[in-house]
């Protein structure tokens, strides 16, 4: 069970996953030490699943960002697994959601343009048995929330 100064480390970290463990103790009011164990226990315990850098589209050739919904044409297990891991194969899929409603999946892509949109859209989903639909949004703009979701205050 996690509490306050578990939440305030993850508050922390949410915001700025380098910040020395020192300078995080001091901002929660513990030993380094401690900070340490507790962040060594929240690994294990898989609360904290990992650091990851923040990088620029543009930088690595990324012009253009869509959400692409996806539909399937059957469900079973296998399906959904073994698209599921298709996904996690493309080097243009940024991230990949699997949901309820009207749609099975929401997949976020980054490409160069809208030609590499398109000729990847219709190799990656189109072209696949499974898929029955999908509808592509492009997206203008993306800024990832770093504050913690509201949940109840821990004891």
């Amino acid at each position: 069970m996690l509490d306050r100064i578990d939440y305030e480390l993850l508050r922390l970290l949410r915001k700025n996953a380098r910040l020395p463990n020192k300078d995080l103790a001091a901002k929660v009011g513990i030993a380094p030490s401690t900070a340490l164990e507790r962040i060594r226990r929240m690994r294990e315990a898989r609360v904290l699943l990992g650091y990851h850098a923040e990088i620029a589209p543009q930088a690595i050739g990324v012009g253009l960002q869509a959400m692409v919904s996806v539909r399937l044409a059957r469900h079973s297990r296998a399906l959904v697994d073994g698209f599921h891991q298709h996904l996690l194969g493309l080097a243009e899929v940024l991230a990949c959601y699997h949901v309820a409603g009207a749609d099975d999946f929401l997949v976020h892509v980054g490409v160069r343009d809208s030609e590499h949109l398109r000729s990847f859209t219709l190799a990656a989903f189109t072209e696949r048995d499974e898929v029955a639909h999908i509808e592509t949004r492009l997206i203008f703009e993306f800024r990832r929330n770093v504050e913690l979701p509201a949940t109840p205050a821990p004891a």
